[in-house]
């Protein structure tokens, strides 16, 4: 599961293109979290290799990847800013998502040859009233990734009649966006607020998010034999956990290299690397970011084997991949904040990378899917043989 076979439209394997766009990413970064946005020479090189296609499938215009092959794309691309890649990661996702819309939905959004491009804040926090041909849609969503990139919009609303959620997609020309991700990590997202204010959605443009989440949507009759099939929140878990593992891996380069040149202050010119501290807090990152890495490799794994499985797999095996990938998120940030700690003030500096890996794994620790005390209850009363409830993202 490492390399991708599949090619970027200029022919390259996409690990050589992540890569080379990771030194990239690195270098605006800076740029990329003043704008609080990718900058368009980003967003430009991924349409132009073809990344938003890679996980949607052949059927619908892309190139049908694996999600363990997008995964480790994403990750490489991660080790140049988690920031960047989080928004080309959950882009290319959500392209796959409105993969699962009706045929006609699927039209509009396809009309012009490329992939739609659309935020897709996840909680139910606006209404759908049903109206003639379709729903009134209101509300206000947080956090919408990508909405400075995006032609599309995609919320998730209570319909008032079934009192369900449905997602609900419109055009970003019909909302508001609040300019309120102002943010220590994670800024160049951009993961703005949108409001909706009574917006008539026709009914084709919805989705029960009983059918988004797997199973049975109409884009898994029209695009057979295809990962659409895979239950969301668990792919969602992971694909957002990927940026801090690509974080973690660059910053344990970093820091290795650091410690490698550094003087240590106060000690007649001594070097860093000859000092036994040094080696302990090295020896203790190496093993919390291998370990990292071996949850992520096995959960990568389990999703390819549960994932076919649809609306019909397993809960245990579900809240097994929710738990690998908080448990990833954690060892990340504390692998990060180990090294941090014994960097040194200079590893503070703006020029610094480690400062900003720190940042933005901590803010990608705060998402819901990882709060660690809540996943664990989950995974605790789910082994006990509890069942679990609306609240438990399943």
């Amino acid at each position: 599961m490492g390399e991708t076979t599949l090619r970027t439209h200029d022919g390259q394997t996409w690990a050589d293109w992540a890569d080379a766009m990771a030194l990239r990413l690195a270098e605006r970064a800076p740029e990329a979290e003043r704008l609080r946005a990718l900058q368009d020479v980003t967003m430009q090189e991924a349409r132009d290799a073809g990344f938003f296609a890679l996980l949607a499938p052949v059927t619908a215009g892309g190139q049908g990847a694996s999600f363990a092959e997008f995964l480790d794309v994403v990750r490489r691309l991660s080790t140049g800013c988690a920031s960047s890649a989080w928004v080309l990661s959950f882009l290319s996702l959500h392209a796959w998502m409105l993969c699962k819309f009706p045929a006609e939905a699927q039209a509009e959004f396809f009309r012009d040859g490329q992939m739609p491009l659309a935020p897709a804040p996840l909680a139910p926090t606006g209404t759908a009233v049903r109206v003639d041909g379709g729903y009134r849609v209101s509300g206000r969503w947080e956090w919408a990734t990508g909405i400075n990139h995006s032609d599309w919009v995609l919320v998730n609303a209570i319909d008032l009649e079934s009192k369900e959620p449905r997602f609900c997609a419109m055009r970003v020309s019909e909302v508001e966006v609040e300019d309120v991700w102002h943010t220590s990590g994670m800024a160049s997202t951009g993961s703005n607020a949108v409001v909706v204010r009574g917006v008539v959605v026709p009914e084709h443009m919805t989705l029960p998010a009983r059918q988004m989440a797997a199973g049975a949507s109409p884009g898994e009759v029209l695009h057979p034999h295809s990962t659409l099939t895979f239950p969301l929140r668990a792919g969602l878990a992971l694909v957002a956990a990927t940026p801090a593992v690509g974080a973690a891996e660059a910053a344990l380069d970093w820091f290795t290299q650091r410690m490698n040149t550094k003087q240590q202050a106060f000690s007649g010119g001594a070097s860093q690397a000859d000092v036994q501290t040094t080696h302990l807090r090295l020896g203790e990152a190496l093993a919390q970011v291998r370990a990292m890495r071996l949850v992520w490799e096995d959960a990568r794994a389990a999703l390819e084997r549960e994932g076919p499985n649809g609306a019909s797999a397993s809960i245990p095996a579900q809240v097994a991949l929710r738990l690998a990938a908080a448990q990833v998120v954690r060892l990340a940030n504390s692998a990060i904040d180990t090294m941090a700690a014994a960097a040194g003030a200079s590893a503070s500096m703006l020029s610094a990378p480690l400062q900003r890996h720190l940042r933005d794994v901590q803010v990608i620790r705060g998402h819901v899917m990882y709060d660690w005390d809540r996943t664990c209850v989950l995974a605790g009363k789910v082994e006990l043989g509890f069942a679990t409830g609306p609240a438990d993202l399943i």
